[in-house]
């Protein structure tokens, strides 16, 4: 409960937004002993060597940008590929030509000398599922993972299988059995940078708008698709000397109302627009920003006219129920 509007952001983000510090102590202890389990697997007859150098954390979890409750952990395992193993890019996909031990190990699509993504998944699966402390490993449901299930903590690990290029990005699964380019390095340094040229205040900005978006008040906005827009704006903005982050979430929700009408170029430079949205709900969704925009001006309003009940009422307007109430008199 608070008497300000700054008190009220500070707990809410506090208590409500924010991942809880033993959550995330936890599961990052939780992640590099799994890493260093995997790890162990390589160089088995059914397995593969690692390339444990080009392992990667990514993710919202790795770029600190991942609201409560904690539900999953993303992990990118590098596979070496042995000086044997190349690739062969076409327009529609990406395939790796396998060598004697991929064909031994069944891991080629039947007819041909590719190695089958799909079926690179399944023997990661088989031996996740060898691990103790794990409920269940499966397949993830886009295909392109495998989804690691925990038997202590509520969040679940989603392992990438992978293969690092001479031409320094990453190959992983497309999910229907050959691959496609990433590089989630650009991502996890784009955010870092931003982020540190205003004063690391834009990883609390991203979670909140993730809260605002979490709440559904129109169509979801996906989480990377959010995150590569916020980052697009504040790349552009000058550093402020004073931050208030009731005023830039309410700048925001501007912002993003005009952002969402347009196509959302890839950071990386290998998916294209992002914004697969049609134009009937990117206005959909752009209105329902606005709408929001509209309130929090109002909170901002009443806040500069010193009416702290009335502000904090109209914030709860926007973010919901959870924000905390006025407690004065």
């Amino acid at each position: 409960m608070a008497i300000t509007v700054n008190e009220a952001f500070s707990e809410f983000m506090k208590d409500v937004v924010n991942l809880i510090p033993d959550s995330t102590n936890k599961a990052r202890t939780s992640r590099d002993n799994l890493i260093d389990n995997i790890n162990g697997f390589s160089g088995d007859d059914d397995f593969f060597a690692i390339y444990q150098e080009r392992n990667l954390k990514f993710g919202s979890f790795a770029r600190r940008t991942k609201i409560r409750e904690l539900d999953d952990i993303d992990l990118m395992l590098c596979l070496s590929a042995e000086a044997t193993r190349t690739y062969i890019e076409s327009t529609e996909c990406i395939y790796i030509t396998g060598n004697d031990s991929d064909k031994a190990n069944a891991m080629l699509t039947e007819g041909t000398n590719n190695i089958n993504s799909t079926k690179v998944i399944n023997r990661v699966i088989s031996k996740l599922s060898e691990l103790n402390d794990y409920s269940k490993a499966e397949m993830h449901k886009n295909q392109e993972a495998a989804t690691l299930k925990m038997n202590s903590y509520t969040w679940n690990f989603d392992i990438i299988p992978c293969f690092y290029t001479k031409h320094d990005f990453y190959l992983i699964p497309d999910g229907s059995g050959n691959w496609k380019k990433t590089d989630p390095r650009i991502d996890n340094e784009r955010t870092t940078t931003v982020n540190q040229k205003h004063n690391g205040k834009i990883l609390e900005l991203i979670r909140l708008m993730k809260y605002w978006n979490k709440r559904k008040v129109t169509l979801t906005i996906g989480s990377y698709l959010l995150e590569c827009m916020i980052l697009n704006i504040y790349e552009e903005k000058e550093t402020k000397k004073n931050w208030w982050i009731d005023l830039e979430f309410m700048n925001l929700l501007s912002a993003l109302s005009n952002a969402i009408k347009n196509d959302v170029k890839d950071p990386k430079g290998l998916q294209g627009n992002l914004n697969n949205f049609n134009t009937a709900d990117r206005l959909k969704i752009s209105n329902a920003l606005y709408n929001a925009y509209n309130k929090a001006c109002e909170a901002w309003n009443y806040e500069n006219d010193k009416k702290q009940k009335e502000a904090i009422g109209k914030w709860s307007e926007v973010l919901g129920s959870s924000f905390p109430g006025y407690t004065g008199n």
